[in-house]
């Protein structure tokens, strides 16, 4: 079994993608008050700031600025993952998934990447912005709901209210 190290660095800017396990699924739009609010409840208990944000039908990518002193962002994505899943009917579940406690709606792990400079950092917002036209949910980006498009390059750490 591979042993996957993140690397030790607080503070950073990050950039995410989280998928659901069943790939092709429509929950986090469905759901998407319910992601939200996990998110919310999340932030307040750990704070981070969100530069981009855009939900997917069955996946997410965002970008993240941890705080100062602080890199544990598995923390908070295993918290928004059960706040976001408490009360969902279970997904398919393995016996690993029984083993952990989980309900088999993420796939577990995430992928992240630590944003090296202010290029990559547009380049990267970019991405997510222009992901729901690249998956052919609409023509512009300004057309999907659940982004951070609407906010522009860059908004407040407290105030996610449009993902």
């Amino acid at each position: 079994m591979s042993r996957y190290i993140r690397p030790n660095v607080t503070g950073a800017t990050v950039f995410f993608t989280v998928t659901l396990a069943e790939r092709g699924d429509d929950l986090l739009v469905r759901e998407v008050d319910r992601l939200r609010e996990a998110v919310r409840q999340t932030k307040r208990d750990h704070l981070f700031g969100i530069e981009a944000w855009v939900v997917l039908p069955d996946h997410i990518h965002c970008i993240w600025q941890l705080p100062a002193g602080d890199r544990d962002y598995g923390m908070r994505w295993r918290l928004i993952k059960a706040r976001f899943s408490h009360g969902l009917p279970e997904g398919q579940r393995r016996a690993s998934h029984v083993a952990r406690g989980e309900r088999g709606i993420w796939q577990r792990r995430f992928w992240e990447h630590h944003v090296r400079d202010d290029a990559e950092l547009a380049r990267l917002i970019r991405y997510c912005w222009i992901n729901p036209v690249k998956h052919g949910l609409v023509t512009r980006p300004e057309d999907w709901p659940f982004s951070s498009v609407h906010r522009g390059a860059r908004f407040l750490p407290g105030a996610v209210t449009t993902m």
